[in-house]
């Protein structure tokens, strides 16, 4: 799955390079971001588990439930959509470069707008399924304490 999806942007990528010269290096930045943003919906690994403090004698088997990467939700993907053909139509319709001042500062900030809120809600879901994951293990452990050193 994600060689399928790596390997048209490596593409993309290579292409871009190729096109471009010392002429656009502005362009050529925000088209490689805009690549980087086609690569955020692949799932994430999950963190390690951390390792317990003690050995258990009798560890018994929690089976945890396999957490599946979040969708992204649609206005999200509509905009990253959007952002996609904004960005790429320079490679089909020739612009007048170098770009005007205003209209490059204009999409700079229009792009990091975009990717800001994307990155911290990412970063909130990460540290969301960590403390779910702590406080799993937390359970786990003192429930196991309570009925094996208590009873």
């Amino acid at each position: 799955m994600l060689q399928l999806i790596c390997l048209p942007c490596a593409l993309l990528i290579r292409q871009t390079l190729l096109k471009q010269k010392s002429k656009k290096p502005l362009l050529l930045l925000l088209r490689l971001l805009l690549l980087l943003l086609l690569l955020l919906p692949l799932p994430l690994p999950l963190p390690l588990p951390l390792p317990l403090p003690l050995p258990l004698p009798l560890p018994l088997p929690l089976p945890l439930p396999l957490l599946l990467p979040l969708p992204l939700p649609l206005p999200v993907l509509l905009l990253l959509l959007l952002l996609i053909v904004l960005l790429l139509l320079p490679l089909l319709l020739p612009l007048p470069l170098p770009l005007p001042l205003p209209l490059l500062l204009l999409l700079i900030v229009l792009l990091l707008l975009l990717l800001l809120p994307l990155l911290l809600l990412l970063l909130l879901l990460l540290l969301l399924l960590l403390l779910i994951r702590l406080l799993i293990r937390y359970c786990y452990c003192y429930f196991y304490c309570y009925f094996y050193c208590y009873c």
